[in-house]
C-alpha cells in the first residue's frame, strides 16, 4: 500500500509496532507522540526504522495540533488513549479527555481532511463480562470501569461519523494483546518482571477471570489487513485469538516457561471492584477471517518466549517491586 499514514499513539505499545510494520508494508508514515519537554519518543526511540518515519509531537487532546499532523494523509490508524483501566478509577476525567475527545479531534481532522480510510481503535473491555462466548462484535457493550465507558463512547461517536457525514470509518477490536514493550501494568508483563526481580510469591489481582491473549505482531498485522479491506467501513472488527485462559493458569503457564516457582497470591490493592470486573472475555474473530487475510502466526507459548525474552534484556525499564496502577 503505497499511501501516507499517520498513527497516533505512535511511541506506545502496538502504535511502536504498528509503526513498523506500516513501514515494512510501504506506507509512508507519520508518527503522532505526545509532546514533552525531553522530546523523547517513548518506544520509537529504539526502533530500527526510526530514521524512516516523520516524528510529530503533539496533544491528542488538541485539534490543531491533529489536524496539522493529519495533512496530507490517506490513512489514520487512532491509537492513542489512556488505556490503564485501575487508573480510570482515580481520574475518570482524563480519560474523558483523551479517549472521548481525542479521538473527536482525530475524526473531525479526517472529515476535514478527505482521508479516505480512518481506523479508531477499540477494546475487547467495551463487551464487559461476556454474555455468550464466543463474543462476537454484535455482542453489547458494557461499561463496566469509565476506562471502557469512554472507550464505548469513542466507537459510537466514530460510527456516528461514518453514518452522519459518510466518514470512510472502520472500529478496530483488539482483545487482550501483550509481547514487547507491553506497560509493566498489563498482567503479562506484571508476571514476568516479577519472577525477573526474583520474587518467589507473585502478587497479582483476581486469578479467576479469563482472557483471550493475542501476540502483538499478529495484532498489528490485523490492523493492516483490515486498512486494506474494502468491505469492513462502518463496521466493528475483532482481533483475537478465540481462545481464552484464566489468569491464574496464565501466571502459572509463564512461571514454567521461565522455570521457576512460585507462589500466587491475590493482592487486594490490584483487585477490581466486584461489578466492575470483566469475568469472561473470549473472542469470536470469524468476521476478521472472511473479510482479510489476517493470518496469525503465534500461539500462546511461542509469543510468550518471545515476550519473556525480551524482557530480559529490558528489565532496566521497569520497576517490578512497585505496584503500578
Amino acid at each position: 500500500m503505497n499511501k501516507t499514514t499517520l498513527i497516533t499513539g505512535a511511541g506506545g505499545f502496538i502504535g511502536s509496532h504498528l509503526v513498523e510494520l506500516c513501514v515494512e508494508n510501504g506506507f509512508e508514515v507519520k508518527a503522532f507522540v505526545r509532546y514533552n519537554s525531553k522530546n523523547t519518543w517513548g518506544w520509537l526511540e529504539q526502533s530500527p526504522y526510526l530514521k524512516e518515519i516523520e516524528v510529530i509531537a503533539g496533544d491528542i487532546r488538541d485539534y490543531d495540533s491533529v489536524y496539522s499532523a493529519a495533512k496530507g494523509c490517506d490513512i489514520i490508524f487512532h491509537l492513542a488513549a489512556l488505556i490503564g483501566i485501575p487508573y480510570s478509577y482515580i481520574s475518570p476525567q482524563a480519560y474523558i479527555r483523551t479517549n472521548i475527545l481525542g479521538t473527536y479531534n482525530a475524526l473531525q481532522a479526517a472529515k476535514n481532511l478527505n482521508v479516505e480510510n480512518v481506523l479508531i481503535t477499540s477494546s475487547s473491555e467495551t463487551y464487559g463480562t461476556a454474555q455468550y462466548v464466543p463474543i462476537d462484535e454484535k455482542h453489547p457493550m458494557v461499561g463496566q470501569s469509565p476506562y471502557s465507558a469512554t472507550k464505548i463512547g469513542a466507537d459510537h461517536l466514530a460510527l456516528s461519523y461514518y453514518r452522519s457525514f459518510g466518514l470512510p470509518v472502520k472500529i478496530v477490536r483488539p482483545f487482550n494483546t501483550y509481547g514487547p514493550r507491553q506497560s509493566a501494568r498489563a498482567i503479562i508483563p506484571t508476571i514476568i518482571t516479577q519472577i525477573l526481580n526474583g520474587q518467589t510469591t507473585l502478587k497479582l489481582g483476581n486469578l479467576f477471570p479469563t482472557r483471550d491473549l493475542t501476540f502483538v505482531k499478529d495484532t498489528v498485522s490485523g490492523f493492516i489487513e483490515i486498512a486494506k479491506s474494502d468491505k469492513l467501513f462502518g463496521e466493528i472488527t475483532n482481533i483475537g485469538m478465540n481462545d481464552e485462559i484464566s489468569i491464574g493458569n496464565l501466571a502459572k503457564l509463564i512461571a514454567e516457561l521461565m522455570k521457576s516457582e512460585v507462589r500466587i497470591i491475590s493482592d487486594k490493592q490490584r483487585v477490581r471492584p466486584e461489578e466492575s470486573e470483566v469475568e469472561r472475555l473470549h473472542c469470536d474473530n470469524s468476521k476478521i477471517l472472511r473479510y482479510t487475510n489476517w493470518n496469525p502466526k503465534y500461539n500462546l507459548r511461542k509469543g510468550l518466549l518471545e515476550t519473556i525474552e525480551w524482557f530480559k534484556r529490558n528489565i532496566q525499564y521497569y520497576k517490578p517491586n512497585l505496584y503500578n496502577i
